[in-house]
């Protein structure tokens, strides 16, 4: 096998004239190849011997969370520390090892950092303090956390929600109303990260995201999504009836819930929404994992075709194969550059000027469909069984033009980025 882990590279220094030399490196730190490694044996351990099965049982695969939990690797300081990297690098690196291991399980696992990054988003220090460890509950008894934005209307157009939410100021309470699609861990999750409309007239400067704490009435989990990919990552309607929270679920508080929306009602230039801030902050973590499966079906299909012989020869020794896995692997480095990038962009607080975190999640998610695409046509028709993994990982990538931004929703900021004009 060529390569089992993400790679670094050392590009050395680079001089001006005149100046002094400055070392630029995409070399990774010995914390960072360390951190990629011990994952990446969790991957390989533990997640590919049991993907199969929980892709069949299409269930969530709750004893592999615990042995995550148990190590370290599922949980608030986990998440902690692969965040606290100054180079950003290290979640994304988390990422791709384990989509490397499998996708399905890997959102299982991960699937929980979506509402960790909607309160890390949107919420206070306190806040993030009280919620986020109950996201992920302890090494004895893991919980999962959910967050809430699409509903059955309101896909890519995130303006349009319906779900209602109404301050009841003499209860000093919340309440929500309305229903959520396509919600990874919806109604099972431990903690709900739910986006809702306080002033429908503002769209989408008039929405605020709320914590609903666990067990509390008027949250019911609707029809459980029976998926085409990532079928060990729970998926489900959430539906929300007069559910009152305490008026401290409201994520950042209302003070500032207030003053956000009088600069809306004035014509402000708002400085973000409740869903989109945390899509922007997502975006290269997703492409890491899009990347990881893409990697997983690359290195299956050239091991395949190093081993597989027709007409007296290895597969491999035909110019049509070893082509295609040579497109295959600059493809896939390429991915790993954007979304390398947009990660240290958003951990160093780099504007994304021209869009670089929806690059990365584009480029990395039409890569792994792209890729496991080929890797299926590479193994023939033993790539179309189940008794081959590329055929799962196929299913499982093409998500990743459709969530978090459709492929076609990317390519729309990326327009509007680059050319200042309200492309639609």
């Amino acid at each position: 096998m060529e390569s089992t882990t993400a790679t670094d590279v050392d590009v050395g220094e680079v001089t001006a004239p005149g100046e002094p030399s400055q070392s630029f490196s995409l070399e990774l730190s010995q914390d960072q190849r360390d951190i990629r490694d011990w994952v990446h044996g969790f991957a390989e351990g533990v997640v590919r011997p049991a993907a199969h099965e929980w892709d069949e049982k299409e269930q969530t695969p709750w004893p592999v969370i615990g042995e995550a939990a148990k190590i370290g690797l599922y949980g608030f300081e986990g998440l902690a520390q692969f965040y606290a990297d100054p180079t950003g690098l290290t979640l994304p690196i988390v990422n791709e090892e384990l989509f490397w291991g499998d996708a399905g399980i890997g959102m299982a696992i991960m699937g929980t950092t979506l509402a960790a990054a909607g309160i890390f988003s949107a919420g206070t220090p306190e806040q993030l303090a009280e919620w986020v460890p109950q996201c992920y509950g302890t090494p004895d008894d893991p919980k999962v956390g959910a967050f809430c934005v699409s509903e059955p209307d309101a896909g890519s157009d995130v303006s349009s929600l319906r779900t209602r939410a109404r301050y009841d100021e003499a209860a000093d309470e919340w309440v929500l109303n309305g229903q959520k699609a396509w919600a990874t861990n919806g109604g099972i999750a431990n903690v709900h990260v739910i986006v809702a409309s306080v002033d429908p007239e503002l769209g989408a400067r008039g929405q605020a995201a709320f914590v609903v704490p666990p067990d509390t009435k008027g949250l019911e989990m609707g029809t459980k999504v029976l998926k085409h990919g990532l079928r060990a990552s729970h998926t489900a309607d959430v539906f929300l009836d007069d559910c009152r929270i305490p008026g401290r679920c409201l994520l950042g508080g209302k003070e500032k819930l207030d003053e956000r929306m009088a600069r809306a009602r004035e014509g402000t230039r708002a400085l973000g929404q409740a869903a989109m801030s945390t899509f922007e902050v997502s975006r290269p973590t997703v492409g890491a994992q899009a990347l990881g499966i893409a990697r997983a079906a690359y290195e299956y299909a050239l091991d395949y075709a190093k081993e597989r012989e027709q007409f007296g020869r290895k597969i491999i020794e035909n110019q049509a194969i070893a082509f295609a896995l040579a497109d295959m692997k600059m493809e896939i480095d390429a991915a790993r550059l954007l979304v390398w990038r947009a990660s240290w962009m958003g951990r160093t607080g780099k504007p994304f000027d021209a869009a670089e975190g929806s690059m990365s999640k584009l480029k990395a998610g039409e890569v792994a469909v792209w890729a496991t695409e080929r890797a299926i046509q590479i193994l023939g028709g033993n790539g179309y069984t189940r008794e081959y993994p590329v055929e799962r990982m196929h299913r499982d990538a093409k998500i990743y033009t459709i969530f978090e931004g459709t492929s076609e929703i990317q390519r729309l900021v990326i327009s509007r980025a680059i050319s200042g004009l309200q492309i639609r």
